[in-house]
């Protein structure tokens, strides 16, 4: 399981905190979504807890030890939005071995099946995949490294509606052995596979709770406007 405890983080350049005293259990097995507004601290809580920022305060641990921003980036696997910007390799396979020279076309293979591309050619462009197929193969880049937890920042933006589902069922299922934390303004479409939602006003969590309880019957004046502007519907 992975802790958050009291965790802080404000950067020498900012005002104010841009998390503050934020606490967040995420078990494997289980998919948490965070939603909140724009500027509210989701990317940043990511950027924390995958090592790409230190926190100013408060400890993050895994299975109760506390973790160093080394061991955070061996434990996290991380998907940027619009994960198809930050492709490098001129081919399938060479995005695949960024990172992982001794990799075999065996082991190329299986990890594509894995996310669904089975068959896809290795010798085939990025750029010349479909929107689902360029999210699935940067799904694809991070489970070579055998994340224990997976973190996905708006990971069905810009995708058709048919597509956003399949992408959504294969998060489900990547989760029944990770940890899996879910940043996305789908709420129609992810609450189906979330078990718990998070809602961050200002750096702080101020609801959160099992999937229905929130967003059926949220509390928090901000959360009930957040989801009256996003229209989630009803179970």
């Amino acid at each position: 399981m992975l802790e958050l405890r009291n965790v802080s983080y404000h950067p020498a350049t900012a005002a104010q905190p841009v998390l503050r005293d934020l606490n967040l259990t995420l078990p494997v097995g289980r998919v948490a979504l965070v939603a909140g507004r724009s500027g509210s601290g989701k990317t940043t809580l990511l950027e924390v807890i995958s090592g790409l920022a230190e926190p100013s305060s408060g400890t993050l641990l895994w299975e109760g030890q506390p973790l160093n921003g080394r061991q955070r980036r061996w434990l996290c696997g991380l998907v940027f939005q619009f994960p198809e910007r930050h492709f490098l390799g001129l081919s399938v396979g060479q995005e695949l071995k960024l990172g992982h020279r001794r990799l075999t076309a065996d082991q190329g293979q299986e990890v594509l099946t894995l996310v669904g591309l089975e068959g896809l050619s290795l010798q085939q462009p990025p750029e010349q995949l479909s929107g689902g197929q360029q999210r699935r193969l940067a799904l694809a880049v991070q489970l070579l490294r055998n994340p224990r937890v997976l973190l996905l920042d708006e990971p069905t933006a810009g995708l058709d509606w048919a597509v956003r589902g399949e992408i959504l069922e294969l998060l489900a299922a990547l989760a029944q052995e990770r940890a899996v934390l879910l940043v996305t303004h789908e709420l129609a479409f992810a609450r189906d596979i979330a078990h718990r939602v998070v809602f961050v006003e200002g750096g702080r969590v101020v609801e959160s709770g099992p999937t229905r309880a929130v967003l059926d019957q949220p509390q928090h004046p901000r959360l009930q406007e957040f989801l009256g502007k996003h229209r989630a519907r009803p179970l």
